[in-house]
């Protein structure tokens, strides 16, 4: 990343330490010595990145501000490093599992084609922990080669599916746009492991709670907790949680849990491409139509890439529908955790692959650069069965419909039926549950220290006044099954 992208990206922060430190030349001097500082992180430098960060932490003359940002970057380095916890003979050998005859040429040759993850860390070739499974999601040709041919646990949805169907017919026969309604238990569970936290100390928890979202998710009432006392946030939190708090006990978890019931629903909007029109960019929709550093900037290589998609088109909808094709053609991947990337739709743009979460911002971004509207929403998807699993989408904005769900992730489906086919494009499954409806919001109540997922919120976040905990000290379960008969389950409302 070069130094002019490191201060675009960065602008915002390096502005409010300007801010807070009264314009001094000291504060100048900090901005410089930070962003030396990412420069070296960015380069895999991190000796040299963590020697200044000790000396500028020591010497004193930072704000609140300042020295939260030093710090967040010796934080980041940890999490890259857990992120590339293999060396090459380590990755080859999980390769080796799936294909027992694995030729050294092979693997170097996955390698140099960048289908394995890796980054030089000190100089030290590091490759990311789950670039071996990747590798098979990524070429057709190391899928071919391995022992045992089984399918990936992909969920159900993602491929052409009678729900589908089933959505688009009631839309059809009943003129509305939200049907298929589902009535959902769920139950949530993070458990800190035994010792992360000295005995007697207080763990604080905050597990992710939906919120009303009229003809989306309806009617949710809380079932039980452990422990019964708990906080659940305003339904105007954009990412809404459940808070507890429960003292360590030497040897034994700490453990958090939520169950309630909600009623969810599919989606589906028949579009006409020819009555959609380019909005007004009104005060509403501004902030949806605009770059949002980190993650949402229109670099000159997100302008190419959009020209080349979009040619000379004009129709809102049609661009939409480039787009959306073009980035779902991006193979997902399992991801790197969101904090350790300074802009996720940038990555998402350049490393080959994506998650979800990666497609979804890069999609935001080139819907955003063309003046269609974009937003975020996240949370989980579930089955009849036993599948579920952490997801995110979004929604444009297309004038005269108003705002629609999108799902890049899910994408093209091969259903025959060029409505089908375009499901998601304008429609969801009720088999998903939201908590995010934007993505790095504050909690309430408020984190005090860094959180382990900086930008989504699905698996819970924990802290205790030592700091925060991060992924690698705790487990979550989630458990989503219809109801059968609600009728026979009492519960109370919140």
């Amino acid at each position: 990343m070069g130094a002019q992208f490191r201060r675009l990206l960065l602008a915002p922060l390096l502005f409010s330490m300007a801010c807070s430190a009264g314009g001094t030349a000291q504060s100048g001097r900090n901005a410089v010595l930070l962003d030396d500082v990412i420069a070296h992180v960015d380069a895999g430098e991190f000796k040299p990145a963590r020697a200044s960060i000790q000396k500028v932490l020591a010497g004193g003359a930072l704000t609140a501000d300042e020295q939260r940002a030093f710090e967040f970057e010796a934080e980041r380095m940890q999490r890259i490093e857990l992120d590339f916890s293999l060396s090459e003979q380590q990755a080859r050998d999980r390769v080796r599992t799936k294909i027992p005859d694995l030729r050294p040429e092979e693997f170097a040759a996955w390698d140099a084609a960048g289908l394995l993850e890796h980054r030089v860390i000190d100089g030290s070739k590091r490759y990311f922990n789950r670039a071996p499974s990747n590798l098979f999601r990524l070429s057709t040709q190391a899928r071919a080669r391995r022992a045992e041919q089984t399918p990936f646990n992909d969920g159900p949805l993602e491929q052409a599916h009678p729900h589908h169907r089933e959505i688009r017919d009631a839309v059809l026969a009943s003129h509305k746009t939200s049907v298929a309604p589902r009535r959902v238990r769920v139950t949530q569970t993070l458990a800190v492991e035994p010792d992360a936290v000295p005995a007697g100390e207080t763990v604080r928890a905050w597990l992710p709670y939906p919120r009303a979202l009229p003809g989306q998710q309806e009617d949710i009432r809380y079932v039980a907790s452990e422990p019964a006392k708990h906080t659940i946030a305003p339904e105007s939190t954009m990412q809404r949680t459940v808070y507890f708090e429960r003292a360590a006990t030497a040897g034994q978890p700490t453990t958090f849990s939520i169950s309630y019931e909600l009623t969810t629903l599919g989606q589906w909007t028949p579009i006409d491409p020819a009555k959609v029109t380019p909005v007004e960019p009104t005060r509403e929709l501004a902030p949806y139509i605009s770059e949002r550093p980190p993650h949402i900037v229109f670099t000159d290589d997100l302008r190419k890439f959009s020209r080349e998609v979009v040619g000379d088109e004009h129709n809102p909808y049609r661009i939409a529908q480039k787009l959306f094709l073009a980035v779902d053609r991006i193979p997902w991947a399992g991801a790197l955790e969101y904090s350790t990337l300074r802009n996720i739709s940038d990555y998402a743009l350049h490393a080959g692959h994506a998650d979800c979460g990666q497609q979804t911002l890069l999609l935001m971004a080139l819907l955003r650069l063309n003046g269609i509207p974009a937003r975020w929403q996240s949370g989980m998807v579930f089955s009849d069965g036993d599948y579920d699993n952490l997801h995110d989408w979004g929604w444009l904005y297309l004038a005269p419909y108003g705002w629609v769900p999108m799902d890049v992730t899910f994408g093209r489906l091969d259903a025959g039926d060029a409505q089908l086919d375009m499901f998601y494009l304008g429609g969801l499954d009720a088999y998903r549950l939201v908590f995010n409806d934007d993505y790095s919001q504050p909690f309430a109540p408020p984190k005090q220290h860094f959180r382990s997922e900086t930008v989504d919120l699905q698996r819970g976040e924990v802290e205790w006044r030592g700091g925060n905990l991060y992924f690698d000290k705790w487990d979550y379960t989630f458990k989503a099954a219809i109801v059968s008969n609600p009728q026979n389950i009492r519960t109370s409302h919140r």
